[in-house]
């Protein structure tokens, strides 16, 4: 099972930049596929989520309206579209697989990828 997230780098504030997770070695359309986020000194929290079943989409309140999760079965990609960022979205961003009963609950995802860093700064 591989999760492969790429896409991070520095962003101006008010700017915006797509997170990509390519992932492979499980059944894509069965899994959920959650971002989660890690700033320095927090916790890791959920950001966005997109189900396997039938792609029902779920976002944290901190990010909803400013980012859009969208899959592409065909490729087995995830991807996160971040706009209007703020130096608060500043973070290492991680893509995982899952099961989860809870949308954006980092604790029932099963595998993970390694994270890319997003800086936003003015």
């Amino acid at each position: 099972v591989q999760l492969q997230a790429s896409g991070g780098g520095l962003v101006r504030v008010g700017g915006s930049t797509r997170l990509s997770c390519v992932t492979s070695g499980f059944d894509f359309d069965y899994y959920a596929i959650g971002w989660f986020r890690q700033a320095p000194g927090k916790e890791r929290e959920g950001v966005s989520s997109i189900k396997g079943f039938d792609g029902s989409t779920f976002y944290s309140n901190s990010v909803k309206g400013r980012f859009t999760i969208s899959r592409d079965i065909a490729n087995n990609t995830v991807s996160l579209q971040m706009s209007s960022l703020k130096p608060e979205d500043t973070a290492v961003y991680y893509c995982a697989a899952g099961h989860p009963t809870l949308p954006l609950l980092r604790y029932e995802y099963d595998y993970w990828g390694q994270g890319t860093l997003v800086t936003v700064s003015s």
